[in-house]
């Protein structure tokens, strides 16, 4: 799987800007503040729908514009297919695939499988619950479109217990109605316990052997996924937590307050480790979803990486450099210096200013 081109109209600096991409490893090099992360942006937009920073799709529209147009060619299993995202300020945005309106942005995950690695990453570690089910249900919505819809129909009925439970203040006789919110949020969200806790164990089992290798077997890592409940006891503990809920107007008990743990030995990572551990840790898990994605599939997805080397020592930078062999990879930099010391395989390399390419090379092995 590759990205062939992007064309950028009016979208964050770009006023018009069509890249081509080699099938191997790019550079997109400049200084800070030139437009590098936002091409990667757009290439991630184009397979979720979403902004890696969660933008809203009115900030990522040029200023003094009303809309903005990513179109991106992908090559997939041989195939061409062309993806068109209409950001719009007021209003949904659209999307086609081949040209074709799709309804629903879920259908579009899966057609462009990407991993994305950006120094920000480390707040997966470090923040709170929120960011690490955020990984996880962007991971999942690509990989499983049973899960996808699973997780938007779970969040739609939550939304609607957590209204119903504001408004029994005011209407009391409207509480006959909970169980037949509470029925369904028990159905999807027994299935997002189940496919979480799957996915978790299979990509702790890679993460905790990359891990290894990285810190040279210095360090054991044990990722763990921690459900707030379990798919059994959902239904005991959703009944259990009823009044607190009635009492709060808000669900307190369900996968929405799910959590997953990094830890070296009995250390929790997360709150007491390093920063070189938590770099480390964030390296094992991007790596780690690589390969996931790689034998989910049965193809490779596209990685960016946004000004990642700068954040790694020399030893986590030829790791990782030495990890993306045959998969096409968007680098962001401010130099090639690291890539000139390493020794690294570049294929094209990107001059960006002021949003603009101001300049393409073209390289036939290490630099």
């Amino acid at each position: 799987m590759i990205i062939k081109s992007i064309e950028l109209k009016n979208f964050r600096n770009y006023e018009d800007l069509n890249i081509t991409f080699s099938n191997g490893t790019n550079i997109l090099s400049g200084e800070n503040a030139q437009g590098k992360t936002n091409i990667l942006e757009s290439a991630y937009v184009s397979g979720t729908t979403k902004s890696h920073k969660g933008s809203k799709d009115k900030e990522m529209i040029r200023f003094g514009e009303k809309e903005a147009h990513i179109r991106t060619f992908v090559i997939k299993n041989q195939k061409e297919f062309q993806i068109d995202i209409h950001l719009k300020m007021n209003r949904p945005k659209g999307i086609a695939v081949n040209r074709i309106p799709i309804k629903k942005a879920g259908e579009l995950f899966g057609l462009l499988n990407i991993v994305f690695f950006s120094p920000e990453d480390l707040n997966i570690i470090k923040n709170g619950p929120s960011e690490r089910r955020r990984f996880l249900d962007l991971e999942l919505c690509q990989l499983d479109k049973i899960y996808l819809s699973d997780l938007a129909n779970y969040n739609k009925i939550l939304n609607q217990r957590n209204k119903l439970l504001k408004d029994l203040v005011s209407r009391p006789e409207l509480r006959d109605t909970l169980p037949v919110w509470d029925l369904q949020l028990l159905q999807y969200g027994k299935r997002i316990i189940r496919r979480r806790s799957e996915f978790v164990e299979r990509l702790g089992e890679i993460a905790s052997r990359l891990h290894r290798s990285i810190s040279g077997n210095r360090e054991e890592l044990l990722l763990a996924y921690e459900p707030d409940t379990g798919e059994e006891s959902f239904e005991e503990r959703l009944e259990q937590v009823k009044e607190k809920d009635l009492k709060y107007c808000q669900t307190s008990a369900g996968p929405h307050r799910d959590d997953l743990s990094f830890k070296i030995g009995n250390i929790d990572i997360r709150r007491f480790g390093s920063q070189g551990q938590q770099r480390t840790c964030a390296l094992s898990l991007k790596l780690s979803e690589i390969e996931l994605v790689k034998t989910s599939i049965r193809d490779t997805p596209v990685l960016l990486l946004d000004d990642v080397l700068s954040e790694l020592d020399s030893n986590r930078q030829n790791y990782l450099l030495n990890s993306i062999h045959n998969i096409q990879t968007i680098i962001t930099c401010t130099g090639l210096d690291e890539f000139v010391k390493n020794r690294f395989q570049i294929d094209r390399v990107f001059e960006v200013v002021s949003g603009h390419i101001r300049q393409q090379t073209e390289y036939e092995g290490v630099i």
